[in-house]
């Protein structure tokens, strides 16, 4: 009885585990569809430019995460 109630969860997590999975790639089609229809309206000239703003604020963050962990170390 304990081992048929075991496999039913295990059946049930599986399950759950599968559409988690399906929705995932769900969002990230749509993520990935929204992305083009975005550098499509702007266009490459401008999207360049934000890439590169981009680029430049994750450089600005890794460097203060980096002197953080200098402080922290000290």
């Amino acid at each position: 009885m304990a081992q048929n109630k075991l496999k039913e969860k295990v059946n049930a997590l599986t399950r759950v585990i599968k559409q988690m999975l399906k929705d995932l790639q769900q969002i990230d089609t749509l993520a990935r569809g929204t992305l083009t229809a975005f550098q499509i309206h702007i266009g490459e000239e401008e999207w360049n430019k934000v890439l590169k703003e981009l680029k430049e604020i994750e450089e600005r963050d890794l460097a203060k995460q980096e002197k953080k962990l200098e402080i922290d170390v000290e």
